[in-house]
């Protein structure tokens, strides 16, 4: 009858209805799938990046730290020989505007690094992007390759300024001895003077 074939065609309609929903929920629940291991490799993959820029960072830290301690010795054995340095040249007054000017530039390069130093350590602390890394990195060693020629070139010119302050006493002690003996001849020979007069009075009595 045309009822039936009208609820049958509902049926159908239905059935085809809810097959073509459930292919539809299976497509999504695919993309879906897809979509979160898409998203989970992604979240791996950040994390490596993550752990490799701690690690980065931490090694960076390190470095950090070995330079510090090792410019703390620089400065300790600089300040040594500057102390020794003046103490033998006191007496050069000549070079002791030169040698403020010097150690003015010395300190002003020291607390330049630091400075450097710390604006390099609160921007890695606070995990900066790879960029910037990269630049503070060189610009960092730049700095610290600049500081250490200087210490070297500084170091160099007050070990030829103690050898010429050497060179110096050693003359000043060749000029006393030679001094001294010149002294000790004029002695003699103002003894043996009075000696011979003694001995002329003696002979005459």
């Amino acid at each position: 009858t045309f009822q039936t074939n009208i609820v049958t065609e509902l049926k159908n309609w239905k059935l085809n209805l809810v097959q073509h929903h459930k292919l539809q929920m299976r497509q999504e629940k695919e993309k879906h799938d897809t979509q979160v291991k898409q998203l989970q490799n992604e979240i791996e993959n950040l994390k490596e990046l993550l752990h490799t820029y701690e690690i980065s960072v931490s090694r960076k830290d390190e470095v950090i730290n070995n330079l510090t301690q090792a410019l703390e010795k620089q400065k300790g054995r600089v300040e040594l020989m500057r102390k020794f340095t003046l103490w033998r040249i006191q007496h050069v007054k000549a070079k002791q505007e030169e040698y403020a000017i010097r150690m003015a530039d010395k300190h002003f390069q020291t607390a330049l690094m630091k400075k450097v130093w710390a604006a390099w350590r609160s921007v890695s602390e606070e995990r900066w992007k790879e960029k910037v890394a990269r630049a503070c990195q060189l610009r960092a060693e730049d700095i610290c390759v600049q500081l250490t020629n200087d210490f070297e070139a500084k170091i160099a010119e007050l070990t030829a300024t103690l050898e010429q302050t050497k060179a110096e006493i050693l003359r000043l002690h060749s000029e006393r001895d030679q001094y001294e003996d010149t002294m000790k001849k004029a002695f003699m020979r103002g003894v043996c003077a009075l000696n011979l007069e003694a001995m002329t009075m003696f002979q005459s009595k």
